[in-house]
């Protein structure tokens, strides 16, 4: 019987500790994933201020821009169609570059998320 008594015993330990395990694994996931999300919220809170931003930046800009060539070439709807131009080659320059963009982009997030 004794050698049944250790073994039932030894095997309680097990059970016991990998109950432990188990709860300690799904604690530790718990906080991974808060932690995955309050970075990614607060990328996306950062992300949406400063592009706003940049965006009002940028049609202050452009429209400033558009007012001084307008005075430079003499003609301000000729300032606006060369902004407009210069904007568009931008897009287009862009949109020529989107997969290296997604790389860098995945790059950066997944040295973040697999961190």
């Amino acid at each position: 019987m004794g050698v049944f008594n250790a073994i039932n015993e030894t095997s309680n330990k097990a059970i016991d500790h990998g109950e432990s395990y188990v709860k300690s694994s799904q604690e530790y996931y718990k906080l991974k994933v808060f932690q995955q999300l309050t970075k990614s919220f607060s990328f996306l809170s950062k992300l949406a201020i400063i592009g706003s931003l940049l965006f009002l930046g940028l049609i202050f800009l452009t429209v400033a821009g558009a007012i001084w060539l307008g005075e430079i070439v003499g003609s301000t709807p000729l300032a606006c169609i060369i902004m407009a131009a210069s904007l568009f080659l931008c897009t287009i320059i862009a949109y020529l570059t989107r997969k290296e963009i997604d790389k860098n982009i995945i790059k950066k997030i997944s040295k973040e998320f697999f961190d």
